[in-house]
């Protein structure tokens, strides 16, 4: 079994393989920077320059910038100052929006809507999400809403043998609503803590899709006036900047409450999680770091701040 020092080891050493493209090019950035006890105005446009191409974006590149600007380094600065100060303020907008998805409602269940695009990894997202809240001894159950794909609500299904947990589907372009009102009662009716459920990616025709989850919200809202609880927009690292604009389409259409980012291994170009931050506010509940059951987390700002600026 391993130990927790270990698993949090596991943890650094695949976020460093998320981030290494985005550390590397910070670094490579530094040459020339160091040896004064301030970094001039061109040494700070260079730094900047490199924040945003690493995927932070304009808003979070500026106010490290300009916590740049004002550092007198004692000892003149070295690469491994500079990026000590960059991490420091990349965990102070990182910080505030570090929230948990905590199961608190009452009455029970907890409605959590899940969406995302299509290929996000929204499905093995929501899998891992009821495994998370399994380990802290919550009853689960899935609601296959996504009824515009037979392939979403067959892997759904799949996910839910593994697990041993109930799930309620319909049939193959069948109403999402009406899969979401029988889950409710069925996981009310059960006293099951949380009710996960899964939406329908397409933004092909935004209309349909908005129409779609205001229908769902409806019916919710005649159960239980507080549902949904939670809207959980399931993010894709590897798509950069154009993460941004999913936040933004999916803000309008399903009143996004969280987000989790998933992909974060591998190459990702996670510093958009940095960007989000900055410029939404909303809060991250989760990242994932791996295809296991268990690779889904609340994340550490602080260890991915380091990570960020290469020097976990």
């Amino acid at each position: 079994m391993r130990t927790s020092e270990q698993a949090g080891s596991d943890w650094s050493d695949r976020l460093f393989g998320g981030f290494r493209k985005t550390s590397e090019r910070l670094a490579g950035n530094l040459s020339g920077i160091v040896g004064s006890s301030r970094l001039t105005d061109a040494q700070l446009d260079d730094l900047e320059d490199a924040l945003i191409m690493s995927d932070l974006g304009p808003r979070a590149a500026a106010r490290i910038r300009n916590r740049l600007a004002n550092e007198r380094f004692e000892r003149d600065a070295s690469e491994r100052a500079i990026m000590e100060v960059v991490a420091r303020e990349i965990a102070e907008i990182l910080r505030p929006v570090a929230k948990p998805l905590d199961v608190v409602a009452f009455p029970r269940p907890q409605v959590i809507l899940v969406i995302g695009v299509n290929g996000s990894g929204k499905t093995t997202t929501i899998a891992k999400l009821a495994h998370l809240f399994q380990e802290q001894d919550y009853s689960v159950m899935l609601a296959a809403g996504d009824t515009f794909r037979a392939a979403a609500i067959g892997q759904l299904g799949v996910w839910a043998d593994r697990l041993s947990i109930p799930i309620v589907k319909g049939p193959e372009g069948g109403d999402p609503a009406s899969v979401v009102f029988d889950a409710v009662k069925a996981a009310t009716e059960s006293g099951i803590d949380a009710l996960i459920v899964d939406t329908a990616g397409r933004l092909q025709n935004k209309r349909e899709l908005m129409d779609e989850l205001a229908k769902i919200r409806r019916v919710l809202g005649r159960l239980n006036p507080e549902a949904p609880h939670d809207v959980v927009l399931v993010l894709d690292a590897t798509n950069g900047q154009n993460a941004l604009s999913q936040i933004e389409i999916f803000k309008e259409v399903a009143g996004v409450s969280g987000l989790i980012m998933t992909k974060l291994d591998g190459t990702a170009r996670g510093g958009v999680l940095v960007a989000a931050a900055e410029q939404y506010g909303l809060p991250i509940h989760a990242i994932g770091v791996g295809e296991k059951i268990d690779d889904l987390r609340p994340f550490n700002p602080d260890l991915l701040a380091r990570v960020i600026a290469g020097i976990a």
